[in-house]
C-alpha cells in the first residue's frame, strides 16, 4: 500500500500526524512518501488564512491539538510559537532532506523542537539541533537549502499539491483521492487497502 502524506512544517495539526506517522505506517504495512510544499503559499492564493485575526478559533486549534495529542502520547508545550516566519525555508530544508533521503527525520526533530520546547523551525537554535541530533552538518545543509534549485522545487512541489487538489495540511493521497486533516488518516489507510474508506 502507498500513500503520499503532504505536509509543510508550519502547519500545527501536522505536528500530530509527523510524530506517530512511522508507527502507524509499520503497523499497516504501509509505504508512506514524505511530501513537503507550501501551504502558506496555497493557502494565500485561495485567501484562506484560517488562524489570523481569529482568537478564539485559535484557541480552540491549541486545544483540540492538546486533546489529541494526549491520546497519541505526545507531551507537547501548548501554546507553540506561532505563525512561523521562516516557514518557506523551513520547508526547503524538507525539500533537500527528500532530495538525500533524510526527510523524515529532519521533519520528526525538527517538530519535536518547535512543540516540545518551543523553538522556531527554520531559524536558530531549532535548526542547528535538528540536523545535529539527526548526524546532518548545519552549516553544508543551510547553505545547500538556500538554493535557487531547491527552491523552485519546493514551489514545484507546492504546484503539483493544488493540481491534485490538496488546500491544507497535513493531507494524505491515495491515487486521486485526497483526505485532509490529522484525523483523515485512518480513512486514508482503508482507502489504500481496500479501494473505499468504509
Amino acid at each position: 500500500m502507498n500513500l503520499d502524506f503532504w505536509y509543510s512544517i508550519g502547519s500545527t495539526y501536522s505536528y500530530l500526524t509527523v510524530l506517530r506517522l512511522p508507527k502507524v505506517a509499520r503497523e499497516a504495512g504501509l509505504e508512506v512518501t514524505w511530501r513537503p510544499f507550501d501551504v502558506r503559499h496555497v493557502m494565500m492564493t485561495k485567501n484562506n488564512i484560517p488562524f489570523r485575526d481569529k482568537p478564539v478559533k485559535a484557541a480552540y486549534m491549541w486545544r483540540d491539538i492538546e486533546r489529541r495529542a494526549a491520546l497519541y502520547g505526545l507531551t507537547p508545550k501548548l501554546p507553540a510559537p506561532y505563525p512561523l516566519p521562516e516557514l518557506v525555508f523551513a520547508n526547503q530544508v524538507a525539500i533537500l532532506a527528500a532530495e538525500e533521503g533524510w526527510v523524515k527525520e529532519y521533519t520528526r526533530a525538527t517538530y519535536r523542537l518547535w512543540f516540545e520546547h518551543g523553538l522556531r523551525p527554520g531559524e536558530e537554535p531549532n535548526l542547528s539541533e535538528c540536523l545535529r541530533e539527526i548526524g546532518q552538518d548545519p552549516a553544508r545543509v543551510s547553505e545547500a537549502a538556500r538554493a535557487d534549485t531547491v527552491a523552485n522545487r519546493l514551489a514545484a512541489e507546492t504546484d503539483i499539491a493544488m493540481r491534485l487538489g490538496v488546500f491544507g495540511a497535513p493531507s494524505f493521497v491515495v491515487g486521486e483521492e485526497v483526505f485532509w486533516g490529522d484525523d483523515r488518516l485512518d480513512d486514508a489507510i482503508r482507502w489504500a487497502r481496500d479501494g473505499r474508506s468504509g
